[in-house]
This record gives C-alpha cells, sequence and structure tokens, in this order.
C-alpha cells in the first residue's frame, strides 16, 4: 500500500474518532430533544417534512423510509415525507420559479402548525433549506436543523440544532447518520413500549 494512502485512511478514521467522541460528550442532550420533540409531533398528528441537498437529500429520503417503514421493530408506520423525492413537483418550482424556492414551495403547501420541519445542510447556508425553514417557521412548525458548521443561518434560524462542526462535508454526514439512527430507534422504541 502507499504510504500516502494509508496515511489518509488512518487521518479520516481518527477525525470521526474524534467527532464520534465530541458527540458522545455534548450531543447526547440534543438527541433525545430531538427524539422527544419528533415523538409529542407524532403522537399529535403531526408531520414531519424533511429537506436537504445532495448527501444530505439521500439522509432525508433514509429517515423518512426508516419512519413510514421501520427501523428496528414493528409499529404503525409514521408521517414523514422528504421534499426531495418527487421530481415532478422538484422540476415544476426549479423551472418556474427558482431552485431556492423548490423546498419553500413545498413547505407552503404542506407545513402545517405542529409539524416537524428537519433541515440538513452541512454548511448551515442552503439558501432552498433556508428558504422551507423560514416558511415552516412562519407557519408554526418546529425546525430541527442538522448542520455541519457551527454559528451557521441555519443554526440560528433552527428550534433545535444538531451541528457536527467539521471541515469535511463528509465526516458532518457521518454524525449526522449516526444521530438519525439513534434518534429513528428512540422514537421507535417510544411508539412500541407499552
Amino acid at each position: 500500500m502507499n504510504p500516502d494512502t494509508k496515511k489518509h485512511i488512518i487521518e479520516a478514521i481518527e477525525t470521526h474518532k474524534k467527532m464520534t467522541a465530541n458527540f458522545g460528550k455534548d450531543g447526547i442532550e440534543t438527541v433525545a430533544a430531538i427524539a422527544g420533540t419528533i415523538t409529542n409531533a407524532l403522537k399529535q398528528d403531526g408531520t414531519v417534512y424533511l429537506c436537504g441537498n445532495g448527501g444530505s437529500a439521500a439522509d432525508a429520503q433514509h429517515i423518512a423510509g426508516e419512519f413510514v417503514g421501520r427501523f428496528a421493530r414493528e409499529r404503525k408506520p409514521l408521517a414523514a415525507v422528504a421534499f426531495s423525492t418527487d421530481t415532478s413537483v422538484l422540476t415544476c418550482i426549479a423551472n418556474d420559479y427558482s431552485y431556492e424556492q423548490i423546498f419553500a414551495r413545498q413547505a407552503e403547501a404542506l407545513v402545517r402548525n405542529g409539524d416537524i420541519l428537519w433541515a440538513f445542510s452541512t454548511s448551515g447556508t442552503s439558501p432552498n433549506v433556508i428558504a422551507a425553514a423560514r416558511i415552516a417557521k412562519e407557519k408554526g412548525a418546529c425546525v430541527i436543523a442538522f448542520t455541519g458548521r457551527a454559528g451557521s443561518v441555519l443554526e440560528q434560524m433552527a428550534d433545535i440544532c444538531l451541528c457536527a462542526d467539521a471541515e469535511s462535508t463528509a465526516r458532518s454526514q457521518e454524525i449526522h447518520q449516526l444521530a438519525y439512527h439513534i434518534i429513528c430507534d428512540l422514537i421507535e422504541k417510544d411508539f412500541t413500549s407499552g
């Protein structure tokens, strides 16, 4: 193996370990708060709407699948929709309005008071995600944010934010995935207990 390749791999693993350790120290209360907030909204017939771009769009779709399908236990389906899944809606809005409006227009049409908008943006500055968060807040929804840069616009707008601060988007997304798997598990546990 090329020594530079080995060094690169080890550096990625070490960064991941440090971020996981920080998450274990600083993120537990945030994860519990997010799980509790989503559980309460779902128990009040709310819906979880999710949005993000690129890998964050994939994360949004992944979570919606875990809610509507299941994570690890049999239980009733939970109401969740990822705004990145309907290509006709996305391309219509992008073509007729702008790409910045692809999530906001859906939020305006669908989000209601008591719902959740779970917004992913590792930069915390994605204009289309921020536009959706702004609409969701105006409509009385709770905004949960997953970001990768401390002090971002999205973090400031959110009711609850999990910031996996890192120079590498990939390292932030790895912490996001760990966090949302734990959140899905906690919520599902609540819906299958007793």
